[in-house]
C-alpha cells in the first residue's frame, strides 16, 4: 500500500553533488595555502571529464584520454591554484611539464588513499543541442501572407483587438 513518492521540486542530488565539490575546493585551498605541501602521507587521485565545459589539457592528453583523465597530486605537481569554480595545477606527463585547469563541475572522483577516503561524482552534462520538439501548429503562412496573423481593428473604438488565427481565406 505504500506509494512512490512524488517528484522533488527541490533538485536535493545537484545541491550535494555541489556541496561535496566544495569538500575538493576547500581540502586543495588548503594544500594551496600551505604552499603545495601535502601533510603526511595525503595525496590524490582526481578523476575529470576531459571534454567537460572549461577543462583546458594540451591537445596530446585530449587524445589519449578523449572521455576522462585521472591524475594524481603527489610529489611533483606545481602552480596549484584553486578558485571557486575551478583549479589549475602543473604536473609532468613523460617528462613534458603541463598545465591544466579543471573546474570542479567536471570533477567525477576525488580519492585519498592515504587515509581512505573518497567521493564520487555525476558529471555535470551540458547539453550542445537543444531538445527536438514537435513543430508549432500556428507555424503555416496566415494572415498578411508573411507569416503573421490578420488583426481586425475594433469598429466601436474599444480596446478589443481581434486576432484571427484561421487560414487564408
Amino acid at each position: 500500500m505504500s506509494e512512490a513518492p512524488p517528484d522533488s521540486l527541490i533538485p536535493y542530488d545537484e545541491i550535494v553533488q555541489e556541496a561535496l565539490r566544495a569538500v575538493v575546493g576547500r581540502v586543495l585551498r588548503e594544500v594551496e595555502a600551505s604552499g603545495s605541501e601535502l601533510p603526511g602521507s595525503h595525496h590524490f587521485y582526481i578523476t575529470f571529464k576531459t571534454g567537460a565545459p572549461g577543462v583546458s589539457i594540451p591537445a596530446d592528453l585530449r587524445a589519449r584520454f578523449p572521455d576522462e583523465m585521472t591524475i594524481v597530486l603527489q610529489n611533483k605537481f606545481w602552480d596549484l591554484s584553486v578558485e571557486d569554480t575551478l583549479f589549475s595545477v602543473g604536473l609532468s606527463f613523460n617528462q613534458v611539464p603541463a598545465k591544466l585547469v579543471i573546474p570542479f563541475a567536471a570533477i567525477t572522483a576525488f580519492v585519498d588513499p592515504a587515509v581512505d577516503f573518497g567521493l564520487q561524482f555525476q558529471a555535470v552534462e551540458v547539453d550542445d543541442e537543444p531538445e527536438p520538439h514537435d513543430d508549432a501548429e500556428n507555424d503555416m503562412e496566415q494572415g498578411d501572407g508573411e507569416g503573421v496573423p490578420s488583426v481586425t481593428p475594433p469598429e466601436d473604438g474599444s480596446n478589443v483587438v481581434t486576432v484571427d488565427f484561421g487560414k487564408k481565406k
